[in-house]
């Protein structure tokens, strides 16, 4: 395998790896193919680093950041959320990411008889810092959301209430 690549090749390597692992976006919100317009695109984001040697070539770090950049996005991120997860990975750091997020979707993979595409990603924001999404499009009660809140916010006295319902 080489070591650095074109912006074509690196899609054609890329666009394999995801055909190998079966790895598409969630909600249609990117193309099922990697393009070099997706490379410059996400360069332009600053999702991918510039080329190598001169802007010609693109090496391991550039394939994970991309392979990183598609688990996301088969989770459902936005290419913004995406950025901000991304920004200053170590390439160790991304493999890390790539081996944690195949093995995370081969567990999702087992017993399920939907694809990918027959799901219905809905996210709905519980506050500015987080965010609650559902591979079903389910919505949650408005009383359910504020102990979510709650609990992720660390709210003792909620945290408390709802530990002594659960015992009831």
């Amino acid at each position: 395998m080489s070591d650095t690549w074109s912006a074509e090749q690196l899609a054609g390597v890329l666009n394999r790896w995801c055909q190998e692992y079966q790895i598409v976006p969630a909600n249609g919100q990117a193309g099922e193919q990697i393009t070099e317009r997706n490379i410059r695109y996400y360069r332009s984001l600053g999702l991918v680093g510039a080329p190598d040697s001169g802007g010609r070539g693109y090496g391991r770090l550039h394939r994970l950041q991309l392979i990183a950049i598609r688990l996301l996005q088969a989770q459902g991120l936005p290419l913004n959320r995406i950025r901000d997860l991304l920004y200053g990975r170590t390439l160790a750091e991304l493999e890390e990411i790539e081996k944690r997020g195949l093995a995370e979707l081969e567990g999702t993979r087992v017993g399920q008889t939907r694809t990918v595409r027959q799901e219905f990603w809905s996210v709905m924001p519980l506050d500015d810092d987080f965010l609650l999404v559902s591979r079903r499009g389910r919505r949650i009660p408005a009383g359910v959301r504020e102990r979510v809140l709650a609990a992720l916010n660390n709210d003792t006295a909620m945290t408390a209430a709802l530990r002594r319902e659960r015992k009831e």
